[in-house]
């Protein structure tokens, strides 16, 4: 059966009326337990829903996101290719309040795992039985030698979707004739693994068409990368000579970058460039880091609940856990969201839980009409969450199967949502 927005949820989903966000409750509504959510993403915004609807007003449930509109990371891509309007990945949040969900737009910043409070930044604060954070990424400070987040203006790292994918599309857009673009992959592990190479198929399709003589260069820490031998055979068939990758035994990871100046040092070798698009290692949104919950970069988790393993009353979804095998996706933080909300659903009502199950996959453009995908199912184990197996596209596949890879992606992103956001 074809993927799409039907397929993809389990229940079909009402169409929504955008609403206001209401006011936090100042009660507990005669001692319904109470769950905290921080972060609207594809984790986050999942759980909310998800709790709220199958406890059927049995918890009390507050989304915190400062952003009254969400961009979507996965298909921002598609947005800089040219394929999609930026404004059919903003999503708003008025089929989660329509749902029973309580949006409160505000920066989280502080948890108190003693007292189960989280601080707002406009000076509420929000009792909590169980604390779900799906935060997203945030990057490591001076992970690219020349940058931090005061350079994204001029070398946008486009990884968290909105305004910063505007600027990139914009600077790809306005390069000179046979001008450079250039990209600072980011190490192992980060958010959505072809992400990067997907990123360089798409300004490839736009320079092929309006600046064909441009070049396109990768730096990357990496001697490998998640779909290599497809992003690869695509480059060579639809983009040839454009796209030189410089990987980890050529001196892609010993980069150096000048926003002021616009130039990337790659081993020591100086290049002026047009464009540059820096994507910096990763680590768990700061929310993490500030509840104590984190061991390195990430928020290491209990597989069959995504319960944090430094605190019972924390779940932690997405990109910010550290939980085994999955990929930093979202149809991961979608996958592991639904599993989170039955755990808490079954530990503040008594309802029933059933063994975890998770799956994935993720699906990458490399021009158009030319689809590929990787994915696989996934299992809780004691240690971590663990792969069952897995499928990849092939290389050499006709037009028609990447065709139809395609439209299956476009069916999954109306589907997955329209799961996430009720809508």
């Amino acid at each position: 059966m074809p993927l799409n927005r039907r397929t993809f949820m389990v229940k079909g989903v009402a169409a929504a009326t955008v609403l206001s966000a209401p006011h936090v409750r100042a009660d507990n509504h005669a001692g319904k337990p109470k769950v905290v959510v921080i972060g609207g993403g594809a984790g986050g915004a999942t759980a909310a829903r998800y709790i709220a609807k199958d406890s059927k007003g049995e918890i009390d449930v507050i989304l915190v996101e400062p952003s009254r509109m969400y961009y979507t990371c996965f298909f921002s891509n598609l947005y800089i290719g040219g394929f999609r309007e930026l404004s059919s990945i903003g999503h708003s949040y008025g089929g989660l309040t329509k749902g029973g969900v309580n949006v409160v737009h505000d920066w989280a910043v502080g948890v108190d795992r003693a007292a189960k409070t989280v601080s707002l930044a406009g000076g509420a604060v929000l009792n909590y039985d169980r604390l779900v954070l799906s935060p997203g990424i945030d990057f490591v400070d001076g992970a690219v030698p020349g940058w931090d987040v005061t350079s994204q203006n001029k070398m946008p790292h486009a990884y968290k979707a909105g305004s910063q994918s505007e600027l990139l599309k914009a600077q790809v857009e306005s390069m000179p004739q046979g001008g450079t673009f250039a990209m600072v992959a980011p190490p192992n592990p980060f958010r959505c693994p072809p992400g990067p190479y997907e990123r360089i198929s798409m300004v490839a399709h736009v320079l092929k068409e309006t600046n064909p003589t441009a070049k396109i260069i990768i730096a990357d820490p990496k001697p490998k990368f998640s779909k290599m031998a497809l992003f690869q055979e695509g480059w060579a068939d639809n983009y040839s000579g454009m796209v030189d990758w410089i990987g980890e035994e050529f001196g892609g990871g010993n980069v150096e970058v000048n926003a002021d100046e616009m130039t990337l040092s790659i081993d020591g070798e100086v290049t002026k460039v047009d464009v540059c698009n820096v994507i910096p290692a990763m680590k768990a949104g700061r929310i993490c880091e500030l509840a104590g919950i984190t061991e390195g970069n990430w928020a290491p988790v209990h597989a069959a609940t995504m319960q944090s393993r430094v605190d019972e009353n924390i779940h932690v979804l997405g990109d910010a856990s550290a939980q085994g095998d999955m990929p930093k996706s979202g149809f991961s933080a979608n996958s592991q969201a639904k599993v989170c909300a039955m755990a808490v659903r079954g530990a503040l009502t008594g309802s029933k839980v059933f063994p975890a199950k998770f799956s994935n996959t993720c699906w990458s453009l490399i021009d158009t009409d030319n689809g590929v995908k990787v994915g696989a199912t996934y299992e809780a184990t004691d240690e971590k969450i663990a792969k069952v197996d897995g499928f990849i596209s092939s290389t050499g596949e006709d037009a028609a199967l990447r065709k139809a890879t395609f439209e299956e992606s476009v069916g999954w992103y109306a589907g997955i949502t329209a799961d996430m956001f009720g809508s």
